[in-house]
């Protein structure tokens, strides 16, 4: 992975979408000096609201952009990964364009339908949520492109962006996200259900800061991997403490199913280390 973060040349771009992945993307391609020609959402107002802060910039909605579609030297689609395919059958790019998508799960593949392109993925490997300021250098940035043209463009834009560039397949990078969703999303979810517990007794959510802290920190430098230092009733099979455990989880079925099953699987692991 290319760790030197570099100065290049301004690249003229145009994005669709308007949400949190696009938003991001925006804001540091403006840092980095590049020319964000337009910005198009399926309505025009989300759109409108971040090119206004852009000098020049284009605030369009799908239905404009396709229709006279503005010149750009890189077209990103940060859109959700079910529009990407109706989106390149809609637009009509003109030869040789250089369009990239932005999803981890979305193979290169759905280029084929749209042969005039030069296809591509730049993959941003972060969670983004409003308010939330990004350290972009030190976000993983992964490329993937159908032709030579299309990767050193990809490439030249991710390392203006980030110290932490790499080419990386579809088939690798579709193993990433899942990696990212459990290490990310999962994570997100299990820590929302321990704030409803805690609540659901009257105690702060801040209790628990101290231990999620050390637990990520100890996670992240366990070698051979975090399955080392797993602690826990599941791992000591306490049976006494997980009956209690579920016992006391009667009221959420679902949050019940769920600590039996992660219970299954950490002994599991356990058992095969």
């Amino acid at each position: 992975m290319n760790t030197t973060h570099e100065t290049s040349p301004p690249l003229t771009i145009g994005v669709f979408g308007a949400g949190r992945v696009a938003s991001a993307l925006v804001s540091a391609l403006k840092a980095a000096g590049h020319y964000i020609v337009f910005i198009a959402s399926r309505s025009p107002g989300p759109a409108a609201l971040l090119a206004a802060e852009l000098p020049g910039c284009l605030g369009l909605s799908v239905a404009e952009a396709t229709a006279a579609l503005p010149a750009a030297e890189v077209y990103l689609l940060a859109v959700p990964d079910a529009a990407v395919a109706s989106l390149l059958a809609a637009v009509p790019w003109p030869a040789g364009a250089v369009v990239a998508h932005t999803a981890g799960a979305l193979p290169l593949a759905v280029f084929e339908t749209v042969p005039q392109v030069r296809g591509g993925v730049l993959y941003p490997l972060q969670t983004f949520s409003p308010g939330r300021v990004i350290d972009w250098p030190a976000v993983p940035l992964f490329v993937e492109a159908s032709t030579a043209v299309a990767e050193g463009r990809l490439l030249t834009l991710a390392r203006s962006l980030s110290q932490r560039v790499a080419l990386l397949d579809s088939a690798r990078r579709l193993q990433l996200h899942l990696g990212a969703v459990f290490a990310s999303n999962f994570t997100n979810h299990l820590l929302g259900v321990a704030q409803a517990l805690l609540a659901g007794a009257g105690l702060p959510f801040e209790l628990l800061h101290p231990l999620v802290q050390e637990t990520i920190s100890k996670a992240l430098a366990a070698q051979p991997s975090p399955f080392a230092v797993q602690t826990g009733p599941a791992v000591r099979h306490d049976a006494a403490t997980l009956a209690a455990h579920e016992a006391a989880l009667a009221a959420h079925s679902a949050w019940q199913e769920l600590y039996a099953r992660l219970s299954v699987s950490i002994q599991a692991a356990a058992a095969g280390s």
